[in-house]
């Protein structure tokens, strides 16, 4: 982080679109889908094994999109793999620069899609859907936990790097601000949390992690909070609060707080009241379906309002 820090990347507006917020979102949740599961699996109980699961099986997919989304917002998309292999004449090899942010983040998220390729395959093997006998006698040994381990942090860096990119640009409102990279890792825990929630539905098994997730959640919630009012209070000293909050964004800025708002009603120990009849079953399986869809619109919503807020 220190050493991004050190670095200025943009030097005007990236002009970034919808593929880019697309990106930011699902780098997000996968990153705290993968670390999610990893800590069901190796500090949970046994019961949390299936949710563990679900969150290895959301984790490859949403890192595999974030390349094409990026590919597609290049204007030459064909050339993406530049940003991987250095083809200057005399000094081909592998393009790794830690000074330039972007490329820390490619290759950062490359090294992610084999632990999250790995850890699915794996989750395949544990349900019985797939037979490679040699997958299960390595990810079950001690070396499986390292794996997870290692896998957990680069996915961490994957959800938080993404606000550390734009943070240590010149670019107004982005630039003003030390908390982005936290507040887009706390969305980003929250979002999966609450995706694993909206998931158990289609898998009951993993029931039992449902208090865990849902504490998470809350917990995540109010860290976003937190470092929310740190984004603003940056921005005051600074001078681009009304910029970041001018009329176009507020509508976004307040589905951000509003995603917030299921955790942070849960925090503070509301509880859905009895009503006669089946209408608690009812209302308790509607908000179950309801809450994390307004979360997962709150955690896009949050991206959009920082990414477009500053280019406008």
């Amino acid at each position: 982080m220190t050493l991004l820090a050190q670095t200025e990347h943009f030097a005007g507006d990236p002009h970034w679109t919808w593929w880019i917020l697309a990106y930011f979102f699902f780098a997000g949740l996968a990153g705290g889908s993968y670390f999610l599961a990893a800590f069901l699996r190796h500090w949970g109980t046994p019961a949390d094994e299936a949710a563990a699961r679900l969150g290895f099986y959301v984790a490859l997919p949403a890192t595999l999109v974030c390349p094409l989304l990026l590919t597609f917002d290049l204007s030459q998309p064909l050339r993406f793999w530049h940003m991987l292999v250095d083809t200057t004449p005399g000094d081909v090899g592998l393009n790794l620069n830690t000074g330039t942010p972007m490329s820390v983040g490619v290759w950062a998220l490359l090294v992610a899609s084999v632990f999250a390729f790995v850890s699915f395959v794996d989750a395949l093997v544990r349900d019985g859907k797939v037979r490679i006998p040699i997958v299960r006698r390595v990810t079950g040994a001690l070396v499986g936990r390292v794996w997870d381990v290692i896998g957990a942090v680069f996915f961490l860096f994957v959800a938080g790097y993404t606000g550390v990119l734009i943070a240590v640009s010149n670019q107004p409102i982005w630039s003003d601000t030390w908390a982005l990279g936290g507040l887009f890792l706390a969305s980003g825990l929250s979002g999966s949390a609450a995706l694993l929630l909206l998931l158990m539905r289609y898998r009951r098994d993993a029931a039992p992690s449902r208090g865990f997730l849902e504490i998470g959640e809350r917990l995540f919630a109010a860290l976003e909070l937190v470092l929310l009012c740190v984004f603003v209070l940056t921005l005051i000293d600074n001078r681009t609060l009304d910029e970041a909050f001018d009329l176009p964004w507020i509508p976004l800025w307040l589905i951000a707080i509003a995603g917030m708002l299921p955790g942070l009603i849960s925090l503070a120990g509301h509880r859905l009241e009895p009503t006669p009849g089946g209408a608690v079953a009812m209302a308790r399986e509607k908000a179950s379906t309801f809450a994390p869809l307004l979360v997962l619109a709150g955690v896009l919503a949050l991206r959009a309002a920082v990414i477009f807020s500053a280019q406008a």
